[in-house]
């Protein structure tokens, strides 16, 4: 059985083998460079508070909502119209 495919934008279907669609393939990942820390901030920093600080603020959140913020991947499919518009503004 074959499964149908929609627009992301606009929501109509999608025919494979027909070639009007595209498929459009986002990574997004939290900013890799590390932070810079002085010495200074060694000497006046409380590691295991810090540590404990961060765990305290994820406490609450899930798995899923803790990777959000450092990695994710998705596809979407776009009809040729939404393409055209979306690759000339990808943002907005």
């Amino acid at each position: 059985m074959e499964s149908h495919l929609f627009c992301h934008r606009c929501g109509a279907e999608l025919t494979p083998g027909e070639g009007n669609f595209y498929v459009v393939r986002i990574e997004a990942f939290a900013d890799p460079t590390p932070p810079k820390i002085s010495q200074e901030d060694l000497e006046d920093i409380d590691i295991n508070a810090e540590i404990e600080k961060i765990i305290e603020q994820a406490r609450g959140m899930s798995q899923a909502e803790l990777m959000d913020q450092v990695y994710r991947k998705m596809t979407i499919y776009l009809c040729a119209r939404c393409y055209a518009d979306w690759i000339e503004n990808p943002a907005g």
